[in-house]
């Protein structure tokens, strides 16, 4: 819900998880949200990060390293195309 102003009232946002597209609840405490930085050709941060969000239920599942390697695989392909 937004006022007048345009700021953001709500005191809660749900998130989804980057990998399945499901809801992360409030209840999952086993989720996680990873900012990943973004480099140069020489290695050097550009103060730019990419956002992804990990649900419990992959992380259970022992799939978020090949989750998140897939998600950053495909925002690379995504870049290079802009």
């Amino acid at each position: 819900m937004m006022n007048e102003e345009g700021q953001n009232m709500d005191l809660y946002i749900p998130r989804k998880c980057s990998a399945t597209n499901r809801i992360i609840t409030a209840k999952d405490h086993a989720s996680v949200q990873l900012n990943i930085g973004h480099l140069n050709e020489s290695g050097i941060y550009t103060n730019q990060f990419s956002t992804f969000a990990l649900s419990g239920f992959v992380r259970a599942q022992g799939d978020a390293d090949s989750a998140v390697d897939r998600l950053w695989q495909k925002k690379k392909v995504e870049e290079k195309q802009q």
